[in-house]
């Protein structure tokens, strides 16, 4: 069969940048669906995709689908023929159904029994009979918001659509698409090449149009930006800000990209760099340059859709709109600083936190004295986490935050450094927000990580406080993302803290204004500890693993966390699927006979299996005890690991369950000794193979 290269490219005004690149894997992916459905067999399916264009080029495409036979069943053959050979009434209608004569009747074996059946013959449609349909579907089924009508078109899709080339090798596919018949002619770029250009053949179209000023590859584009923005950088030793974010939407919104350097006067440098860096990010699409140190350098990076004759009439444009924005985060700056932030306090007061747990300046009364509360269980210093406390929401008010919110606890770290306050303060305030989202960092200082723990767990037991669970998918208080946060900061900064007692404090200090302030305490603790399955999972932790730890109910995350630990590195060692099932075995025959108490009296061991097991567990308690007072799990659980012998060996070699009821009650404790060291670390019997 005949294979074809296929150039399919719709014309648009120009697409919105943000959704441009998955615009064209959506065209791709369904396109892919569609030809697959189809049964036409291709080689890849490249997806191209610019301001104005998304194109497909779909590489060693069959030309038309395969012949098919299809299978018309008819009655069984007993019933088809009488006692003569003749076709009988049944078969007669069959045929005149099917519209055929005798001879074309074949017979086929329904499990026992033979029917007749009429073999049709279909021959395969071809590729210029399929692909416009397969197309418009696709193009139907892209992820599309609002869909827009243009001039007296019925179709609909995200801009107006200006053209359609639907090229198989060197000719047109004649075809339909979105109201536009299909050509061999596209356009170049709008300003630099803006006549027609004819494609001669499919394989032509990236190079025709990139001698037209359009780089139509979505991903070449990207390259070369990024390349031209190091060049540019590196030439003023420096290297550029480029989330991902924002050079996707830049790529999407330029045919030719052309880096041009401008620069801005350095006395905005004296503005907090977060709000400058947002500024020109966020409004004006620029690359933001830092030094080694990540410091704000007084350049910016622009990429123009235009190679223009006199770039630098480009550049002061750019320096020209960028400069009232500098000016306003300057202005905004200077006139936040004419207040002291504690002075702010009284502005916090009117601003409403929870209409049931107060206002801001509430809030923050309660975290100071919980920020200096935890500083207190940690030995931190408890007069600059109150003060931290105070000061934590004051740049809420601020000219700064306003506009730009991101700024919340940045700003306030600079307006409290410009105040002269220790650092140690300064520093708090921003670190209380931190971590903002999974994965993101923790705060540096002891008041800081004091401060983020207050601000969560008042929130957490507010809500709870007031009836405000979260239900499925609603948290508008990011409770969820507040209690992984906690379990972060007291694991990851190896705060050994009991939740509990923590929930508690914070619960107190609402003096009254929860409705159950035991129940909502509770409620906050059970909440948070429900985050470890999540958290643990999201590290790569089996289910089980956890489910042994939770089994213990662990008073402090960092416990729980050392647990995890151990228990997960015991699961790779070659005895645990052993000693898991003797656990088992164990908690079974236990759980049967209510509480065991009393020591193992030696003088009732008789059978060597039971005396061997014995004597281990009298060698490995001492050197066990040790480690788990140190929390040392990992290496309490290898030293149990030694264990799995002396333990195969007695439930080969030993009668439990012994008639004689002091050899069983002494068995029983034995087993109550070896579980017991177990389950000091964590249920392992729940571990599976």
């Amino acid at each position: 069969m005949s294979q074809h290269t296929v150039l399919f490219e719709l014309g648009c005004e120009e697409l919105p940048p943000k959704s441009l690149k998955t615009l064209r894997d959506a065209l791709q992916a369904e396109t892919i669906k569609g030809l697959n459905d189809a049964g036409l067999n291709f080689a890849t399916v490249e997806a191209y995709a610019a301001p104005r264009r998304l194109a497909l080029n779909i590489v060693d495409v069959d030309g038309a689908q395969a012949d098919t036979q299809k299978r018309f069943d008819g009655p069984a053959l007993q019933a088809a023929y009488d006692s003569e050979g003749k076709p009988t009434k049944a078969l007669e209608g069959f045929m005149r159904g099917q519209g055929i004569e005798a001879d074309q009747v074949s017979t086929f074996q329904a499990g026992k029994v033979e029917k007749v059946c009429y073999y049709k013959d279909i021959k395969g449609q071809s590729l210029d009979e399929l692909l416009p349909d397969i197309l418009q579907t696709a193009l139907d089924n892209l992820p599309i918001a609002k869909r827009m009508r243009s001039a007296a078109s019925r179709t609909e899709f995200v801009r107006p659509v200006k053209w359609v080339v639907l090229l198989k090798d060197d000719q047109v596919i004649p075809a339909t698409i979105q109201d536009h018949s299909a050509s061999n002619v596209t356009y170049g770029h709008r300003f630099h090449a803006p006549e027609a250009i004819t494609l001669d053949h499919a394989n032509d179209y990236l190079t025709a149009l990139e001698s037209a000023y359009v780089v139509a590859d979505f991903s070449k584009r990207q390259t070369t930006i990024q390349q031209q923005v190091k060049q540019l950088a590196d030439e003023v030793n420096a290297t550029a800000i480029v989330p991902d974010n924002l050079l996707d939407e830049v790529t999407a919104l330029v045919e030719w990209p052309v880096a041009l350097r401008a620069t801005f006067e350095e006395r905005y440098l004296a503005v907090p760099q977060e709000a400058l860096i947002t500024t020109m990010q966020d409004n004006q699409k620029y690359f933001c340059l830092v030094n080694s140190e990540g410091k704000l350098q007084p350049y910016f990076i622009t990429i123009s859709n235009i190679e223009s004759k006199d770039p630098n009439q480009i550049i002061e444009g750019n320096e020209k709109v960028v400069r009232p924005r500098l000016s306003d985060a300057e202005f905004f700056f200077l006139q936040d600083q004419k207040q002291p932030l504690a002075s702010r306090k009284d502005k916090l007061a009117n601003m409403v936190f929870q209409a049931e747990l107060g206002t801001l300046w509430d809030k923050s009364l309660r975290i100071a004295k919980l920020a200096s509360q935890i500083a207190t269980l940690t030995h931190g210093d408890r007069a600059a986490a109150e003060q931290a406390g105070l000061l934590a929401k004051c740049d809420l008010t601020s000219e700064l935050v306003g506009e730009f919110p991101e700024l919340q606890g940045t700003a306030g770290t600079y307006y409290a450094r410009l105040e002269g306050l220790p650092s140690e303060v300064a520093d708090a305030i921003a670190e209380q927000y931190l971590p903002r989202f999974s994965g993101d960092v923790l705060p540096q200082t002891q008041t800081g990580t004091a401060l983020a723990l207050a601000d969560r767990l008042d929130t957490l037991v507010g809500i709870f406080g007031i009836g405000q669970a979260p239900t499925g998918s609603k948290d508008p208080f990011s409770l969820r993302r507040a209690a992984i946060g906690v379990l972060r900061l007291l694991i990851e900064k190896e705060l050994d803290l009991p939740l509990v007692e923590l929930t508690k404090i914070a619960s107190e200090n609402y003096h009254g204004k929860l409705r159950e302030p035991v129940k909502a305490q509770h409620e906050a603790l059970n909440f948070i500890e429900a985050r470890y399955r999540a958290m643990y999972e999201d590290q790569g932790v089996a289910i089980d693993v956890i489910q042994s730890v939770q089994a213990l109910s662990p008073k402090s995350p960092l416990d729980f966390d050392h647990r995890v630990k151990a228990v997960n590195h015991f699961k790779t060692l070659p005895e645990a699927q052993a000693l898991a099932a003797a656990n088992k075995r164990v908690a079974n025959i236990l759980a049967k006979e209510g509480q065991i108490v009393g020591d193992v009296d030696a003088s009732l061991l008789v059978e060597d299996a039971e005396k061997a097991l014995f004597a281990a567990l009298q060698s490995v308690t001492p050197v066990v005890q040790p480690l788990l007072e140190a929390h040392n799990y990992t290496d309490a659980l290898s030293q149990l690991a030694s264990l799995r012998s002396p333990i195969d060996a007695f439930f080969d070699n030993v009668m439990v369950m012994a008639e004689d009821p002091k050899l069983k009650a002494n068995r029983l404790r034995l087993l109550a000794q070896l579980r017991g060291l177990f389950t000091a670390i964590a249920d392992v019997s729940m571990l599976q193979g």
